[in-house]
């Protein structure tokens, strides 16, 4: 029986957390200690006057007061783990209007980094003291390091296989020979007298790593809403640069398009030079790539877009077509992140859709595999 009433005591413990107090959230559960703690943290941001934000009100519990962040910062660390603190803070900057503040060397200290984060700071480059630079970057570049160790032994061994496949030879040397493909090759040749197949046709894997293989320009939408986009777009762009079997572009874009390959070798260098927020003119930056490509049936093009067209429709369809035709791989990614898609215009994709360029959401951990699939000239992993 105790055993229930703990569980019971338990479930109305956590009721009155979500809850929050002030005496009218009927469950008559007191908060002591650490819990007291939690509520109090929660109700600076989620309550008004001591309970829960309700729907148009706002609270006032932080004050706009860099000292009071920093110690709501430091006490939602100690109660709640990374990811919770992470959605809290992303909340306090949008309910709360916190994001000047994070002009505040001391007050980015005190913050737990993420990709949302990095966003924020990016749409902030532009209006950041130069106080305030240097540990926004050491926040970033944390930031960066953090996604480039989760995704680039995956990314160079995926792509490095599918560079190899897409490579093929019809005279490989002995330790190039792909024998499941050449026994498939040549089943037409099979000696049941003998139970062998007669390989009149070898076919081989090429050495990728000798030269430039494959060309790939990510063209990426630097509008406001696409913000982690950005970040992920940026780490995966390092990544392939890397890799000396592709030579990579980076181009970033909103009414106006920045080259940003010089830069590549570091991505943090990239992601201040973007400047988020801002108009969209896909037909200009997909205009500037095709200018860019001298071996179309070699070349990827990766466009991250909500595809919200403040240019010319038609002429950025026409692009995309005439890429097409040319031989050129063409990849839309509706959005570059863990979150799904965004809003975007349907009509646009249902048209690129109809070119044989289907734009969809993709996760970083499925880019490598759309990278291949698109390298290898398949279908596309469309999730």
């Amino acid at each position: 029986m105790s055993g229930g009433g703990d569980a019971a005591g338990e479930r109305l413990r956590r009721w009155r957390l979500v809850l929050g107090g002030a005496g009218g959230d009927g469950t008559g559960c007191r908060l002591d200690g650490r819990d007291a703690g939690m509520d109090a943290a929660l109700s600076v941001l989620y309550g008004g006057g001591g309970g829960r934000k309700r729907s148009g009100d706002r609270s006032a519990g932080l004050g706009g007061s860099a000292p009071a962040v920093a110690r709501w910062l430091g006490d939602i660390r100690t109660y709640f783990p990374a990811s919770v603190v992470q959605v809290m803070q992303r909340d306090a900057i949008d309910r709360l209007g916190l994001s000047t503040l994070l002009l505040e060397p001391e007050m980015l200290e005190a913050v737990e980094a993420d990709v949302h984060l990095v966003g924020t700071l990016l749409s902030l480059n532009k209006a950041m003291p130069e106080t305030t630079r240097e540990t926004a970057r050491a926040v970033v570049r944390k930031v960066v390091e953090q996604l480039e160790k989760r995704l680039a032994t995956r990314t160079r061994a995926t792509l490095t296989g599918a560079l190899d496949r897409s490579a093929r030879v019809s005279r490989p040397r002995h330790r190039d020979i792909d024998w499941d493909r050449t026994i498939r090759a040549n089943l037409k040749n099979y000696l049941p007298e003998h139970g062998t197949v007669v390989p009149e046709r070898l076919v081989g894997y090429g050495r990728a790593a000798q030269s430039v293989k494959k060309d790939v320009i990510l063209c990426i939408d630097q509008s406001g809403s696409m913000a982690a986009s950005v970040v992920y777009a940026s780490v995966f762009g390092a990544v392939l640069a890397s890799m000396r079997s592709i030579a990579t572009r980076l181009v970033v874009f909103d009414t106006a398009v920045v080259d940003l390959t010089d830069q590549l070798d570091d991505p943090v260098d990239v992601l201040f030079g973007t400047q988020l927020g801002g108009g969209t003119d896909i037909n200009r930056a997909l205009a500037y790539c095709q200018s860019k490509i001298t071996r179309p049936a070699d070349t990827v093009v990766v466009l991250i877009s909500d595809l919200y067209e403040g240019g010319i429709r038609n002429e950025m369809l026409k692009r995309v077509a005439a890429m097409k035709a040319a031989g050129t791989q063409f990849v839309t990614l509706l959005a570059l992140s863990d979150e799904g898609a965004p809003a975007y215009d349907h009509e646009h994709a249902a048209a690129l859709a109809a070119l044989g360029a289907p734009a969809f959401a993709c996760t970083p951990d499925l880019f490598p595999e759309v990278m291949a699939a698109a390298i290898e000239k398949r279908p596309l992993p469309v999730p």
